[in-house]
């Protein structure tokens, strides 16, 4: 909606493999003239190539993204985060797209866990395809955890507290980075503005402990009665 409203693009391209979530963004958008979806996956770089043909800007968001998956799949995760990142660079500089921006992990720096490992590797990917050719730049964007997305902790602990009257903590002293989708978005549209390539942008986030996250969620959707129950470190 940001991209549409800021930069009013000739065409806007949503490549994925959804295909239950790009029937859902085409109703919601309502803008056939503008919009094409395009059903593929970051791992297939023929598809990828073919969706990249006069494009000018690709923002790279695929990834898998949650920590325990990723410990529990590893090569599934090098396959999205890695060798997809690769495919991307390489669907870029085939078809003469102007700017890559790639929008990567908080998790990247000092990685602890496979996710981290394989979003440094895509940002060293990134960064080192900046000398790989004059007409191409591209830009890492390194961002923190975004409020409400798909499976992350703030769906979970308001389905926790209206369902169960309870949330589960996997050690109240964790922090995380968080931003609003909007905020995020707001700065990845901004970052093109200011890059010249090469660089890895890293996004200021507000940063919260999650025993505080689940305290404030209790006390808001909660009562008296609802319980935290700490289950301890989960895999990565």
């Amino acid at each position: 909606k940001l991209l549409l409203e800021q930069w009013s693009p000739r065409q806007l391209r949503i490549y994925s493999r959804s295909e239950a979530a790009q029937v859902l963004l085409r109703r919601q958008l309502n803008d056939d003239r503008r919009v094409r979806f395009v059903i593929g996956d970051v791992r297939d770089p023929e598809r990828l190539t073919q969706a990249a043909q006069g494009v000018d800007t690709i923002f790279h968001l695929a990834a898998l993204k949650h920590v325990p998956v990723c410990e529990e799949n590893p090569f599934e995760a090098v396959k999205t985060n890695v060798l997809g990142t690769q495919y991307v660079i390489d669907a870029a500089l085939a078809c003469g797209v102007k700017r890559v921006i790639d929008v990567s992990s908080d998790k990247a720096a000092s990685p602890l866990n496979l996710y981290g490992t394989t979003k440094s590797i895509g940002e060293k990917l990134i960064v080192s395809a900046n000398n790989l050719s004059e007409t191409t730049s591209f830009i890492c964007i390194r961002a923190g955890n975004v409020l409400g997305t798909a499976g992350s902790v703030v769906p979970l602990f308001r389905s926790q507290v209206l369902h169960r009257n309870m949330v589960t903590v996997t050690d109240p002293e964790m922090t995380r980075f968080f931003l609003n989708v909007r905020d995020v978005i707001g700065m990845i549209l901004e970052v093109p503005q200011q890059a010249v390539g090469g660089e890895i942008f890293i996004l200021e986030m507000p940063a919260m402990r999650i025993g505080d996250l689940a305290e404030v969620m209790a006390r808001q959707l909660g009562n008296e009665t609802t319980t935290t129950t700490v289950i301890g470190k989960r895999p990565g």
